[in-house]
């Protein structure tokens, strides 16, 4: 797997761009597409046909669905088709384990074949994408693609095919087939690229590694190492999704495209509500658009605003996983969300700023509780830990780890906030600002060749969603 990431960033990504680049401009989506099934057959040698299937689908349901518009209820059904379609096969790769599982819970004397089948990478990602494109199809705010290889390329873009963001059809549609690739764009998306990998490997797996050192050693954390076990996970899990976030975003550039931005800085939120504008922007985004606006949204009395708030969490939580944590997550946002909405942020807005940021930090730390384990056993058990059911202070072997954790520790605290984006900012001399950029894109690069060849093999965290 290390040679498979080494593999991607020194053979795969060099090969696909000269390849593209020596393309004419009109056959280069051909070149993408076919690179797309290539990349995704790499790590998924049978289900890229899955992806195929759901290109074809959609391709032919969009043209469909334009062709009858005029026929307002005959588009309807065919669009209704379309998701099903969409929400059967992901709900039968993602959750048909889980809801056999929960049958049987529920029904112990109903016997129910428990389903077992790989999960596909990106199923959530390209099947959240495909289905905004048919959605818009039918709302007439999108023209029907006609071009199979254009919509094929739009669904399988390698750079953020795996792990999001979740492109809508309409922010890249005029991309598509009118992009302008140009140095400048190429230039920042490498050191986007850069910074977005560095963010995963020198940062992410180290927080990773205190996590599970805290986590394993059980008792032994008591309180104290608990709270900076599951602080580091808070930093892991944000470099690794908002470091991989980037590294697709840059990948983008590097072929033209401009992909929405995904991380805007969430652990700085003064309030719950706040940091959902700026983490995961595009999830929220993807749901505020095709399932909080249609059932009504905030324009039909408060009422239907808390019930529409509750189904969109409910939602939210389980599209991250089969598991009843994901489902006890995103309501345990829900909750705080409506209680936002009813009249906390009134409060919140009397309280001093340092006030609402301490609120902000303790909710989204201890929703990642809810988040990480699956096992409500463990889950509990970590959480009476950390409320000091198993003393307070570490042991002396887990407070010598943690001690040498914590100068990264502390570094990743302060690269979560913008004040290094700010200082750079500050920074006005082109000369020395371009030096800047090619000294640190170098080390970048060299920093992480180093620890992927040096390190075990450790996956983005947003693969298994």
């Amino acid at each position: 797997m290390i040679f498979s990431s080494l593999l991607f960033l020194f053979l795969f990504l060099p090969a696909t761009l000269v390849l593209y680049y020596l393309t004419p401009k009109r056959f280069r989506n051909i070149t993408l597409f076919v690179v797309d099934l290539v990349f995704y057959a790499w790590g998924e040698p049978t289900l890229v046909l899955l992806m195929i299937v759901s290109v074809v689908l959609n391709y032919t349901a969009g043209i469909l669905i334009g062709h009858f518009r005029s026929k307002k209820t005959l588009a309807k059904w065919l669009l209704a088709a379309d998701v099903a379609a969409n929400l059967g096969l992901l709900g039968f790769f993602k959750y048909a384990g889980f809801i056999g599982e929960t049958i049987q819970m529920v029904l112990p004397f109903v016997s129910v074949p428990i389903i077992e089948v790989a999960l596909p990478i990106g199923i959530s990602f390209y099947t959240f994408q495909t289905m905004s494109y048919t959605i818009d199809v039918y709302r007439n705010t999108v023209a029907v693609q006609k071009n199979f290889i254009d919509f094929g390329t739009y669904v399988s873009l390698f750079p953020q095919l795996i792990a999001g963001p979740i492109v809508r059809y309409q922010d890249v549609a005029e991309q598509l087939c009118h992009r302008r690739e140009n140095l400048q764009q190429f230039n920042s998306g490498v050191k986007l690229f850069l910074i977005g990998l560095s963010k995963k490997i020198l940062l992410a797996n180290e927080m990773g590694s205190l996590w599970d050192t805290v986590r394993e050693t059980g008792a032994q954390a008591g309180a104290l190492g608990s709270l900076v076990g599951i602080i580091a996970y808070t930093l892991q899990i944000y470099f690794d999704f908002c470091g991989y976030s980037e590294m697709a975003i840059g990948l983008g550039r590097m072929f033209g495209f401009e992909f929405v931005r995904n991380f805007d800085y969430p652990y700085i939120s003064q309030s719950v509500t706040e940091f959902w504008r700026r983490w995961h922007i595009s999830l929220g985004t993807w749901f505020r658009e095709y399932v909080y606006i249609p059932l009504g949204g905030n324009r039909k009395g408060l009422g239907r605003q808390i019930i529409n708030i509750g189904v969109v969490w409910f939602l939210t939580g389980l599209w991250h996983g089969a598991s009843w944590n994901f489902i006890l997550w995103g309501l345990y946002f829900g909750v705080w969300l409506m209680l936002e909405k009813v009249f906390l942020l009134k409060l919140l807005k009397k309280a001093p700023r340092f006030l609402r940021h301490f609120y902000a930090a303790v909710l989204f730390t201890f929703g990642w509780v809810l988040f990480y384990f699956e096992d409500v056993g463990e889950m509990g058990s970590f959480i009476a830990r950390l409320f000091g059911a198993e003393g307070f202070f570490m042991s002396e072997s887990l407070t010598v780890t943690v001690l040498g954790y914590l100068p990264l520790l502390l570094c990743s605290i302060l690269l979560s906030t913008p004040l290094l984006k700010w200082l750079y900012e500050k920074v006005k001399v082109r000369p020395l600002r371009l030096s800047l950029d090619t000294l640190g894109t170098c080390c970048a690069l060299l920093l992480c060749t180093a620890e992927l060849v040096s390190s075990d093999y450790n996956p983005f965290l947003y693969f298994k969603f």
